[in-house]
């Protein structure tokens, strides 16, 4: 009765409301999967649309959902590139990318680089992915366990702990089928949720969206296009978020996110045919871009709001663009509609710990384990081991979202996750597709200095998060080309 009381009846109730939903969706498609296949792919027979829904919701974590409107508020507009990014790669992908998976046959994204480049290559992207994704997971429940403990009062690991386990159980019980059909549910509340705060800040601001723009203007939040030769001559430059640096960021992330990634890729091989997959594709894009914008404008509006000196109850010093839009929630939305957003904020969290679970799990079950596996295992025997798997991987993700609470900007330690590991991945899958020649040796040659450059960028120097992931991926393809040269040369020397 104390989180009821602390948090008001009709918000409780849309909460709760929503947590019994997923977890009804997840008993409903229980005890259907007979084969490793249909826990990991639905048996890959799912329509465009779900899947469309899904692959928009899995990726708009609970940290991009509070960490775009924050970096808006406390720096510029510079992530508004990301919206038209997503269109660009839409059409790359949807012609190279998955037409080869599907050719193919393969589960897994890796199962491609392993015929591309043999097991150790599979192996070890596998691996890399398993490593990147659990800090992500970790990222994932502790962005709306911020939100919902700032808007409730609740304990962040209390919320940790209910996240984790909540999409743990219905991932396990109902595979990809419950894992997409409960993501089409929380598209449509996170969607839903974003509209109702830019109404509500709208209408919340004197002058509306002219004085919003008006504000942002004054205060250089549209100042995003402007390079100093001086910055450049300095290294300045590469220390603050522009529309270039983020440009690039998303561009490489993007494709790889979308191309690359276990998490979407493993929804786009569940479809039906290659049509729904280009359908699902330009879906997601679109959406996209009016997500981000709406997010984006909403920092926007948070930025003008909290900028009147009227106000019943003013933001605390110092506090993190992250919290702004929780803070907001909580204390200027009325019950009821607050409920609803925070539960936007859940959704996102959630539809993404799900996907990244299954993902993972899809890839322990089919890239990693059998290597040292001595014999095959039964159908029904790798379902059970998929639920066990996941079941682990639940329990991981909670701890690994408690280490993930010292991070101070959520963007921030996002970046530096996939930098650090995702970026070289991707760089070998652009060997794999784009050069005939590359290797898997030259690749893994410069996998551990591409990785200590990396770590070092991300904790000794200034230079922005925005920067990092092209950083690390130019650094793993420069290298991973010289050293295949070498490889190559040498080969060519012994015959």
């Amino acid at each position: 009765m104390e989180i009821i009381s602390n948090f008001g009846v009709l918000n409780s109730v849309a909460l709760f409301a929503y947590l019994a939903c997923v977890v009804v969706v997840g008993f409903v498609f229980s005890g259907r999967q007979k084969s490793g296949e249909d826990f990991f792919l639905a048996g890959r027979k799912m329509p465009w649309l779900p899947v469309a829904m899904s692959m928009y919701a899995s990726v708009t974590s609970a940290s991009t959902y509070l960490a775009l409107p924050g970096k808006s508020y406390s720096e510029n507009i510079s992530m508004i590139v990301a919206g038209i990014t997503s269109p660009l790669a839409a059409p790359l992908l949807a012609k190279f990318f998955y037409p080869a998976y599907r050719k193919a046959g393969v589960t897994t994204s890796y199962e491609f680089i392993g015929i591309r480049f043999g097991g150790h290559a599979r192996l070890a992207t596998s691996v890399l992915f398993v490593l990147a994704r659990l800090g992500w997971l970790g990222i994932v429940l502790y962005a709306p366990s911020i939100a919902l403990s700032v808007t409730t009062g609740w304990h962040v690991g209390t919320c940790i702990c209910i996240f984790g386990v909540i999409a743990t159980l219905y991932t396990v019980m109902g595979g990809l089928a419950a894992v997409v059909w409960t993501d089409v549910l929380q598209f449509i509340v996170l969607v839903s949720g974003a509209i109702f705060v830019l109404v509500s800040l709208a209408v919340c601001v004197p002058g509306g969206f002219a004085h919003i723009f008006e504000v942002a203007a004054q205060n250089g939040k549209f100042s995003v296009m402007g390079v100093n030769p001086a910055e450049l001559n300095t290294g300045a430059f590469f220390t603050r978020m522009t529309i270039w640096s983020v440009a690039l960021n998303m561009m490489l992330t993007m494709c790889q996110e979308y191309g690359a990634d276990q998490v979407t890729v493993q929804r786009l091989i569940s479809v039906k045919d290659d049509r729904g997959v280009t359908k699902a594709v330009i879906f997601n894009a679109a959406t996209d871009f009016v997500m981000v914008s709406v997010l984006l404008l909403i920092g926007l509006g948070l930025y003008a709001f909290f900028g009147q000196e009227t106000l019943s109850r003013p933001l605390p010093a110092g506090m993190s663009g992250d919290y702004v839009l929780p803070f907001y929630v909580r204390w200027y939305l009325p019950d009821g509609i607050a409920g609803l957003v925070v539960t936007a904020i859940l959704a996102a969290a959630m539809s993404s710990a799900d996907s990244g679970m299954n993902s993972i799990a899809a890839v322990l079950e089919t890239d990693i384990f059998p290597v040292f596996r001595k014999r095959q295992i039964s159908e029904q025997r790798k379902i059970v081991y998929a639920r066990a798997t996941t079941i682990v991987l639940g329990a991981v993700s909670i701890c690994s979202a408690f280490l993930m609470s010292r991070l101070e900007d959520l963007l921030d330690g996002f970046s530096f996750v996939i930098s650090l590991f995702n970026a070289p991945v991707f760089a070998l899958f652009i060997l794999g597709f784009a050069w005939k020649r590359a290797t898997f040796t030259g690749w893994a040659a410069a996998l551990l200095p591409t990785i200590c450059a990396t770590w070092f960028i991300n904790t000794h120097t200034d230079v922005n998060w925005s920067w990092r992931y092209a950083v690390s991926f130019v650094t793993s393809l420069v290298l991973s080309v010289i050293f295949s040269y070498a490889a190559n040369f040498r080969r060519r020397n012994r015959t």
